[in-house]
């Protein structure tokens, strides 16, 4: 059984947790219809497969954090095209001196890198992938664990919906998990 207050507790020592708490089904189904249509620059959609699989989780809960939070495991964005070759990814700091010196990449920006060899054909894609969130474990009770950022439109309107400022040093975080206990 998952014991939703030793779940809180863990993640409010993380350094950078400035709040959490479980989403209400009102607020989730809000924020499924805002995901549907998200766009990027140059009108490229964004699929938010971390988003879509945190939804098929029996619990939902949002983390409000600042910058001093850990970086996510995985990379949180990709860019693909409809044939699945990745074409680009975010690169975190990390994991940058990987990329510095590599002459097959092209920096798109401090945190996102192109690769121009990758042939994909057809339309693109960003790509919001499921992220690990290793700090929530069987021992907690959960299992089947994943997490996502929700666009810049559903962050805003996460904190709307709680009274929270729209602080921009402030970011969300979606943690879905089910219960260990339950097959």
């Amino acid at each position: 059984m998952v014991d939703k207050e030793a779940v809180l507790n863990v993640i409010r020592s993380m350094d950078g947790v400035e709040k959490v708490f479980f989403l209400d089904d009102k607020i989730l189904e809000k924020l499924r219809e805002e995901e549907k249509d998200v766009k990027a620059i140059l009108d490229i959609d964004v699929i938010n497969e971390g988003f879509n699989e945190v939804l098929k989780r029996d619990y939902v809960l949002c983390i409000i954090k600042n910058t001093r939070f850990r970086p996510p495991p995985e990379p949180t964005v990709l860019l693909v095209s409809d044939k699945g070759v990745i074409l680009g990814r975010e690169v975190f700091p990390h994991d940058r001196e990987e990329f510095d010196n590599r002459d097959d990449v092209v920096w798109l920006s401090e945190d996102f890198v192109m690769f121009p060899d990758a042939k994909g054909g057809g339309k693109e894609f960003f790509i919001m992938p499921p992220v690990s969130f290793p700090e929530l474990n069987e021992e907690l009770g959960c299992k089947d664990v994943v997490s996502c950022s929700p666009s810049p439109t559903s962050d805003v309107m996460l904190k709307k919906y709680y009274n929270l400022k729209d602080d921009p040093r402030l970011a969300s975080i979606l943690v879905g998990f089910n219960d260990a206990d339950q097959s």
